[in-house]
């Protein structure tokens, strides 16, 4: 494992001497611009192993992407090498259709103090909730990005993380666009957690889970979403979705395209740089 190979794998060629603020924006930006959040293996047979090694070589060597618990596992590494002071943290995701939080951790997200200052690193999100830079973990503070606003409310040592939504503007609306709940306004809850420091250990059953569990999401769908430089991109299942961030004031223009089995595959191919070794079954 070489810390200039995942440079290459993320593009990124800056020098990074010192482990501080600015190029942990950048590194973390480059990121989430060349590895897709994506859970492709599991709709391909392929088994999902925790460890760092299996992690490295699927995302970095085959170019790859993968789901929180790989992606933010590959990033804890890549800090660390570079002398951060960062741990895992283990969070518990927002499920609108139940209106709560998941009773089991569920999500891996990443905290690095810099200089005493505490801020979350999350890589995994994917979507329309991926924040685009390092936030500063403070309470009640509006942290203005271009995906959106997001924000911290702590609880009695439980932290809350949300984002204010924007509206959409769909060119062609269709059948498949997801409605968006009227729930809280135009607040979207996206998870809660703790700072009680953890292992990649302590993920090894949730890994086993999801990749057997036929209620969750990411078995019923294949998914796979890459940020842009003024947006994102989302195949899920056979649906394209092409999102570009304030395309109007306060409004993301969203694109919605149907594709077949063939279109899938190139699609993969052009638009997410990635090429599956095993049939894809969406």
């Amino acid at each position: 494992m070489n810390i200039q190979e995942y440079f290459g794998r993320i593009s990124y060629n800056k020098p990074h001497k010192d482990a501080d603020l600015q190029s942990l924006t950048a590194i973390f930006q480059h990121h989430i611009q060349t590895i897709p959040f994506e859970n492709l293996s599991m709709h391909c047979g392929e088994a999902i192993e925790l460890d760092l090694q299996s992690t490295y070589n699927k995302i970095v060597r085959k170019k790859r992407g993968g789901w929180c618990l790989e992606i933010n596992h590959l990033l804890f590494w890549a800090l660390q090498e570079l002398g951060y002071d960062v741990c895992i943290l283990g969070a518990h995701s927002y499920e609108p259709a139940g209106k709560g939080y998941t009773a089991e951790i569920n999500h891996i997200l990443l905290k690095v103090v810099i200089r005493g200052d505490s801020y979350i690193v999350d890589a995994g999100f994917g979507g329309a909730y991926q924040a685009w830079q390092p936030l500063m973990l403070i309470s009640g503070k509006d942290q203005p990005q271009v995906p959106g606003i997001f924000r911290f409310m702590e609880d009695n040592g439980t932290w809350y993380f949300e984002k204010v939504k924007r509206k959409h503007y769909i060119p062609e609306p269709s059948d498949t666009d997801l409605p968006d709940t009227p729930e809280l306004g135009n607040i979207r809850k996206i998870y809660r957690f703790t700072l009680e420091p953890r292992h990649i250990d302590d993920f090894q059953e949730l890994n086993a889970y999801l990749q057997v569990s036929a209620d969750n999401i990411l078995r019923k769908k294949s998914i796979c979403t890459l940020q842009t430089t003024d947006g994102l991109l989302a195949l899920v299942g056979w649906t394209l979705t092409e999102m570009k961030y304030n395309h109007m004031e306060d409004m993301d223009l969203v694109t919605i395209t149907t594709l077949t089995d063939e279109e899938v595959e190139k699609t993969l191919k052009d638009k997410f740089n990635i090429v599956l070794e095993n049939k894809l079954v969406p």
